[in-house]
């Protein structure tokens, strides 16, 4: 693994107590209500910095950049943000109630990382696991340059096939109560122990050594740092210890039990000829499909439940004639005779599936006149509803959208991502969603 160390963070109450109304969700999930409703209950939450600009997908004015540079001294001023005098690690609790009503404690350890580029390199790399695209990491650059901080952790994740790493960090959590606490609105708990002697410290590195780092959320703000990195040495020499030379990341071990990932739904709109019976017509050759009777909650169960279709299992659901159907692909390996050097841990994603056969092999050649089809990325079957019914969600939706197809699919497993990183490929944009979100606003990476 990249060196791991200890950093002298910028937090809210001097980083103990309950920091509630001051934390967020990260920028890619907030939409301008959103902020507002932050900013309601108190005008000084961390997204007042970290969301100058609406939507983030894209780059906004110089002048939203530089309030939020304004505002982030003033609160370092004023005594709303300080920094610690001494270097810290941080082990990270979030409880959490899965659908089912399972309760479910994540641990990890917030710390700074070697910012060195993607890819394996001896001793452990980073490795990327996502597509990603240009808005967010230019948004990301333009407030990184003007605030200079790194103001939200990546989510970065390590084999541990040992343990290790995580009974560290359990045994730091059993061992007192939390330093800083909070609550967040999808009634998330996050507790914050701060580590701050050497040999605990070392000893979480030690259990480090040699690991690959998986990026599970954030490629975009990790992109962001090796492009600011770049900018400070296209200026002159860097300094070895220089702050931007590492990343601020909580980093949890697959060996958690905590760890989990949920499904990333698709919803398509737009489509100029688009009817269920041209779409069934035209995706014959390349999907087997099972009528499925009921709402979309009662697809959603079924595909659950139809463990003897396999792991590539997929629902449909139309929203005009409210059919539902379970999918498969007709082929085995439908995707190698387009994609012969990927590796078959990549070619058997169903997201992919999803991507290259259904929206650019069906889709947009017969049910759009070969133009790109409008996207939304809900995660749960209750959001899919909404945005069917017109409503604007994190996932995307609203006015204008058109919902016309949605398609269910199931978590991506765990291993697959750990394959298809370390094979050095990409999964397609929005392939996992590990929840929940790590909050914004316990930590802030000064880089100046």
């Amino acid at each position: 693994m990249p060196s791991v160390f200890p950093f002298s963070a910028v937090q809210f109450r001097q980083g103990r107590g309950d920091v509630s109304p001051l934390i967020a969700p990260p920028y890619d999930v907030l939409d301008a209500a959103g902020k507002a409703a932050l900013l309601a209950k108190d005008p000084r939450n961390v997204v007042a910095i970290d969301l100058p600009h609406t939507p983030a997908k894209e780059l906004g004015p110089p002048s939203a950049y530089e309030s939020a540079a304004t505002t982030y001294q003033a609160w370092l001023k004023d005594g709303t943000l300080t920094r610690r005098s001494t270097p810290a690690m941080f082990a990270y609790r979030q409880t959490f109630t899965q659908p089912d009503g399972t309760r479910v404690q994540r641990c990890g350890m917030a710390a700074t990382v070697e910012v060195v580029p993607f890819g394996p390199r001896a001793g452990g790399g980073i490795l990327p696991h996502e597509e990603t695209f240009s808005g967010p990491k230019e948004d990301r650059f333009a407030l990184m340059k003007a605030t200079k901080a790194q103001l939200s952790p990546i989510f970065g994740l390590f084999a541990d096939d040992s343990g290790r790493a995580t009974a560290i960090v359990r045994t730091i959590m059993a061992s007192r109560g939390p330093d800083m606490t909070a609550t967040s609105g999808e009634g998330v708990v996050h507790e914050v122990w701060t580590v701050a002697d050497e040999p605990t410290i070392k000893a979480y590195q030690d259990a480090l050594a040699t690991e690959d780092i998986f990026i599970a959320d954030g490629h975009h703000r990790y992109t962001t740092g090796l492009n600011y990195l770049k900018s400070l040495e296209s200026a002159g020499p860097v300094p070895a210890d220089h702050p931007a030379r590492r990343s601020m990341m909580v980093l949890v071990g697959m060996s958690d039990p905590g760890l989990v990932i949920w499904p990333t739904h698709r919803v398509l709109g737009g489509m100029a000829s688009y009817t269920f019976d041209k779409f069934l017509a035209s995706a014959g050759s390349h999907l087997r499909v099972e009528p499925i009777a009921g709402d979309l909650r009662a697809l959603g169960a079924a595909l659950d439940r139809a463990g003897a279709m396999g792991e590539q299992r997929f629902a449909l659901w139309d929203f005009q004639t409210c059919r539902g159907v379970l999918a498969t692909p007709a082929n085995a390996d439908a995707l190698a005779s387009r994609f012969p050097e990927k590796p078959k841990s990549w070619r058997e994603l169903t997201v992919a599936f999803c991507q290259y056969v259904i929206v650019e092999g069906v889709c947009q050649p017969a049910l759009n006149g070969g133009q790109p089809v409008k996207w939304a990325f809900p995660h749960t079957i209750a959001e899919v509803e909404e945005i069917g019914k017109g409503a604007e969600t994190g996932a995307g939706g609203g006015k204008g959208f058109l919902p016309q197809l949605a398609v269910i699919v199931r978590p991506t497993p765990l291993a697959a991502v750990r394959a298809v990183s370390k094979a050095g490929q990409l999964m397609p944009q929005k392939s996992t969603f590990f929840y929940p979100k790590l909050a914004t606003g316990l930590w802030i990476n000064p880089l100046a």
